[in-house]
């Protein structure tokens, strides 16, 4: 307001805009009158900036930028990143039993907490909760791999296709138990990730799911368990590790107290990395490493 009242006086036309629009970037023309200057020289308290939505990208664009200065105030050319809209991603998700994590996933795209859509729903047991949860929300499911007992499942060749053909941006195994095949490892590359309910590399592989990592983690003596998001390779659990959340074992645990604990963070870390997943927020360090950039300060990663 004190800004606007010294502005007032040399330009009484000009207004500084007091609020910002959530989806476009704020900015303002300045004026190109000489008293300007004169009046940025004897107060150092005016300045621009601007606001990103997180569902919009930059691209470079030259603007003037008004910089504080105590003695010379100075008008800059600077390179700004102009938010761009990010597509709103299509995600499948393959599930084996109930279904927890994509329940919240989905909960998540419907809140608006998450810039993507479930589109399709993958499962070796259609008869499973995941499946029937999916079938009363109206997303279509899919019967995942074809076998004596499933002939309408499909075949690795005929998943993809029907995957590109829903123009699926991304894959998430919530739960799902069956090796994912080849084929459908290098048609998503880096687009496919898994969560498991351990701090991996611990307690990971064949034979690792369920109450039987729990129990594992208790029998061994490990003070600390908690889920893991990795990216899927062509073996069980052993992609890169993308974000894992810390959670105590307590001295009289059970295993299904643990699970409950473990479970509970699961929701909330599945529905993180997704929504940054959709927002185009991952980086890959040089070393092969991928990290998640933090949405209000892109400077820090995680």
């Amino acid at each position: 307001m004190e800004a606007q009242n010294l502005l007032s006086g040399f330009f009484p036309n000009y207004k500084i805009p007091l609020t910002r629009t959530s989806k476009k970037p704020f900015s303002s023309s300045l004026p190109s009158n000489p008293s300007f200057h004169s009046l940025l020289q004897s107060h150092n308290c005016v300045s621009f900036k601007t606001h990103h939505s997180p569902c919009y990208k930059g691209s470079l664009k030259k603007i003037f930028f008004c910089v504080n200065a105590s003695e010379n105030a100075v008008l800059e050319e600077k390179d700004y990143k102009r938010p761009q809209v990010v597509k709103r991603k299509k995600l499948a998700v393959f599930v084996s039993g109930g279904g927890s994590n994509f329940k919240s996933i989905h909960d998540a795209c419907f809140e608006g907490l998450v810039h993507g859509d479930i589109v399709v729903l993958v499962t070796n047991k259609p008869d499973c909760g995941g499946a029937e949860y999916a079938k009363n929300k109206e997303i279509p499911v899919v019967l995942f791999p074809r076998t004596k007992d499933a002939t309408d499942g499909l075949s690795p060749g005929d998943l993809v296709a029907a995957l590109r053909s829903l123009e699926v941006d991304f894959i998430l195994l919530a739960g799902y138990l069956k090796l994912i095949p080849a084929e459908l490892i290098r048609a998503y590359p880096q687009s496919i990730l898994n969560i498991h309910p351990s701090l991996l590399p611990a307690f990971g592989g064949k034979g690792y799911y369920g109450m039987k990592v729990h129990k594992a983690v208790i029998a061994s003596g490990a003070r600390y368990s908690g889920p893991t998001i990795h990216f899927v390779d062509e073996h069980y659990d052993t992609g890169r590790i993308l974000a894992q959340r810390v959670v105590p074992v307590l001295a009289n645990d059970t295993a299904e107290e643990l699970a409950a604990r473990v479970l509970h963070e699961e929701h909330q870390l599945y529905v993180e990395v997704t929504a940054a997943l959709c927002e185009e927020r991952l980086i890959w360090r040089e070393d092969g490493v991928p990290l998640i950039q933090n949405r209000e300060n892109p400077n820090e990663y995680s």
